[in-house]
């Protein structure tokens, strides 16, 4: 395994809309086995999760001081998204593994920090909800991945 190339699929995967999901077949097409495309994959796709989880809300609570659009964005959001927080804290980390863990587009580790963000999920549940869901998307899109690309003849 080429360093540079695994390092070019890691920040592949690292990028919000890529994650794993398409930087898997991707990998598998360019030569990687299944499985170093796979942990490669979720490697990329976890490692901008710990600042995200940790940055968003002191982000979000030094801009809300500075200006006083982002003050009332974050107060209407809030009020409207974590007035449930006793349903959230009792299901919010199942229901933040789930949407993570479904490979569509739009529901991956980056969405699934924003989602833990919004609804105030705290880190201990959110990273690994986050980081199962990771995984089972993960393995959902290889195993795709290598029926769909040995239909259409690429063999690994």
């Amino acid at each position: 395994m080429d360093a540079v190339a695994a390092l070019y699929v890691l920040l592949l995967a690292a990028v919000p809309f890529f994650e794993a999901r398409y930087t898997i077949p991707a990998a598998i097409i360019s030569g990687y086995s299944p499985q170093e495309a796979f942990l490669l994959g979720i490697t990329g796709n976890m490692l901008p999760v710990v600042p995200l989880l940790l940055l968003l809300d002191p982000v979000s609570t030094w801009l809300s001081g500075r200006m006083t659009l982002f003050r009332r964005f974050f107060e209407w959001l809030f009020a409207r998204t974590r007035k449930q927080n006793d349903r959230i804290e009792r299901w919010g980390a199942i229901a933040l593994f789930s949407f993570v863990a479904v490979p569509l587009p739009m529901t991956g580790a980056w969405s699934g920090c924003a989602a833990a963000f919004v609804f105030g999920i705290r880190f201990r549940y959110a990273f690994p909800a986050i980081a199962l869901g990771t995984i089972v998307a993960a393995l959902i899109t290889t195993l795709a991945a290598l029926g769909v690309l040995g239909y259409l003849g690429y063999r690994t």
